[in-house]
């Protein structure tokens, strides 16, 4: 039977409660895993686990409960270890990597913002922004536009937007520079102008949250989506255990 992980721990870490369930259906008993000073939370791992919202679900409690008795490393949905002897075998292994960045993590917590365009309104700023393409479409308004003409001011209008997402993704994370610990970009490619998660101190957040809303309110076309917080996945190397299959990105967990 192989081991699925949720995170990684102190070994000090208070215990879980009895018989807590995790990923699976029946759901698996969540157990723990002790070498030396660290400890993993883990289960045996189902068979066929596939990223269904009732599974990603399972793995936020298990990871929530985890988090709510002190520090936890948590690993993405899906990792999964060959067997027990495995995972205790890479703590002993790494014990100081874990150990440091269990120090480096308590009491902090990450908070994911991605951005993109409110569509209409940043059309209209490139075009109020625009004295080239601002005349081009009156021209064309008035003469009702030949096709070589449109598909111009198509690509001007393309080309004004997408100078914008690069100005505005960098207007956001200037703003939110230097708030937090420590800041991490995500990938450049799904489709958010900007996607950086923030490494907060719990105590401090307040002060991040209001950055935000200024941002929202400096940057009205811009929508911003905040998620969080949540246990910093961003902020932690891969683990004792590799993604199985298709796994979900661990900061839009229960996103909507």
């Amino acid at each position: 039977m192989s081991t699925y992980v949720y995170g990684i721990t102190a070994a000090s870490h208070p215990s879980l409660p009895e018989g807590m369930g995790g990923v699976g259906d029946p759901a698996r008993q969540v157990r723990v895993l002790t070498e030396g000073e660290l400890a993993a939370v883990v289960s045996d791992a189902p068979e066929g686990l596939r990223p269904k919202r009732r599974e990603l679900l399972a793995h936020q409690n298990v990871l929530a409960e985890i988090g709510a008795g002190g520090c936890v490393l948590p690993m993405r949905f899906g990792s999964v270890a060959p067997d027990d002897d495995s995972v205790t075998s890479v703590l002993a292994e790494r014990a100081d990597h874990y150990l440091e960045r269990l120090r480096a993590l308590d009491g902090r917590v990450e908070y994911n913002v991605k951005a993109n365009h409110v569509e209409e309104a940043v059309l209209h700023h490139v075009m109020a922004t625009n004295p080239e393409i601002r005349a081009l479409a009156e021209a064309n308004r008035q003469a009702g536009g030949g096709y070589d003409d449109k598909i111009r001011l198509g690509e001007m209008v393309a080309e004004a937007v997408k100078a914008r997402e690069a100005e505005d993704g960098a207007a956001l994370e200037n703003a939110l520079h230097g708030i937090a610990d420590a800041e991490s970009v995500g990938p450049g490619s799904t489709g958010w102008i900007t996607n950086v998660s923030y490494l907060v101190k719990r105590d401090t957040a307040e002060e991040f949250l209001t950055a935000v809303e200024r941002a929202r309110e400096d940057l009205p076309h811009l929508e911003i989506r905040l998620n969080g917080p949540l246990p910093p996945y961003s902020f932690v190397e891969p683990g004792p255990a590799e993604p199985a299959g298709a796994a979900a990105g661990g900061t839009d967990i229960g996103a909507g």
